[in-house]
């Protein structure tokens, strides 16, 4: 058996003469499993809230979408659009004109954007789980508004009223010049509510969904002229496969962006606050396994006449040095699987019984991931590690022969 590891266990096992040695001990062992505990939830809850916040996007984002590269604005042909129906790995698309827009209605107003969409729009993308009253409405003329317009405009749900809906007209010179030669610088047109969505506030201030010939004749573009194209793939298909497959049909006027690409700014800020969340807790642990250090020499102390005793028997100053690190690698080994224990049990209640609440309906997000509990086990691991070997470096020839 090894000799060093024997020791350490015994030493581990048993307790000190001096009763402050076991209180240092006992805190030391505390404060691993706390604090491996909480980086594990921690972790765990931030893995939760990125899933929910990208929950949001993924309703309007597709798994591929084709934007200009120039401009706002590119033209798809008939056969083009044959040519994307018969990609392999693609399961449909649906296109899309957007534009920014004033919207009134009763003397009260606001700025949104007006997504004229077709009909493969609400199966492309999940948009359809979002409506929370009303429908997508069978009228030409129908519309469906995010619930922070709704709120602001309040605009009924039905068929007699109509909101109205303003664009710039296109053309060259400034707004001003132009109005000078016309009295009515501005297209519009009268859009009844027939369904009203909610996701999150700045989305549900953002866009009002209409049919998309409607949106063409509004801007004034034919039916060819779009703003994007939205793709959803099959399961398992390549992306990027996909993605060559649309770039060789519809050419340079166009660049496809993954879901990923679509919202680099958030997915760069939610990677971030987790990067520092766990850095931060990182330096809590590290400040508490300087206890480790600070126990791992008392117990040196304490022991001191046990190592003079082997010392004599023929053990090495090595293989005194050996003991104190396997017993400071054991107690933060020990402390912190038992503390990914109670993490994970409290994160399995929350995913079973969502006992902690954002709202009445709504239970705090949070995620059990496999990467999280290697990530946590690995830095105590690693923490343990130098720390032991900083405590264990204290014997020395010197401290045996006093």
């Amino acid at each position: 058996m090894n000799f060093p590891l024997y020791i350490a266990k015994r030493y581990l096992r048993s307790k000190s003469s001096q009763n402050a040695v076991n209180i240092i001990n006992f805190i030391t062992f505390l404060v691993i499993v706390i604090g491996s505990a909480a980086l594990f939830i921690v972790l765990s809850a931030f893995a939760g809230l990125k899933t929910f916040s990208l929950s949001f996007s993924n309703t309007f984002d597709p798994d591929l979408k084709a934007s200009p590269s120039i401009g706002k604005h590119f033209s798809v042909s008939a056969e083009e659009e044959s040519a994307l129906n018969h990609i392999e790995g693609l399961a449909s698309f649906s296109k899309e004109l957007e534009e920014r827009a004033y919207l009134t209605f009763k003397e009260k107003s606001a700025i949104a954007y007006i997504k004229g969409v077709d009909q493969n729009y609400r199966s492309v993308t999940g948009v359809d789980s979002t409506l929370i009253f009303g429908n997508w409405g069978s009228d030409l003329y129908s519309s469906v508004i995010g619930i922070g317009i709704y709120n602001l405009l309040g605009v009924p749900t039905n068929n007699r009223t109509a909101m109205e809906v303003l664009v710039p007209k296109p053309g060259e010179g400034s707004f001003s010049q132009q109005g000078f030669i016309n009295p009515k610088p501005y297209d519009d047109i009268a859009l009844v509510v027939s369904g009203v969505f909610a996701v999150e506030e700045s989305l549900d201030k953002k866009y009002v969904f209409a049919h998309l010939p409607v949106v063409q004749e509004l801007l004034q573009k034919d039916s060819t002229e779009i703003s994007g194209i939205n793709f959803k793939l099959m399961e398992n298909a390549s992306a990027e496969d996909v993605r060559n497959s649309i770039v060789g049909i519809l050419g340079n006027k166009v660049s496809v962006l993954t879901r990923r690409e679509q919202n680099t700014s958030l997915y760069r800020m939610l990677n971030t606050e987790n990067l520092a969340t766990y850095l931060i807790f990182t330096l809590v642990l590290i400040i508490a396994l300087f206890n480790v250090v600070g126990a791992i020499i008392m117990m040196i102390l304490d022991k001191q006449q046990n190592s003079k005793t082997l010392y004599s028997l023929g053990t090495t100053i090595k293989q005194l040095r050996r003991i104190y690190f396997i017993q400071g690698l054991l107690v933060t080994s020990f402390g912190g699987l038992i503390g990914v224990l109670i993490g994970s049990l409290l994160i399995g209640s929350q995913l079973a019984f969502g006992w902690l609440k954002i709202t009445p309906s709504l239970a705090y997000p949070v995620e059990f991931n496999i990467i999280n509990l290697l990530i946590v086990i690995g830095t105590i691991m690693v923490l343990g590690f130098i720390s032991s070997k900083i405590a264990s470096s204290r014997i020395t020839q010197k401290l045996i022969s006093a």
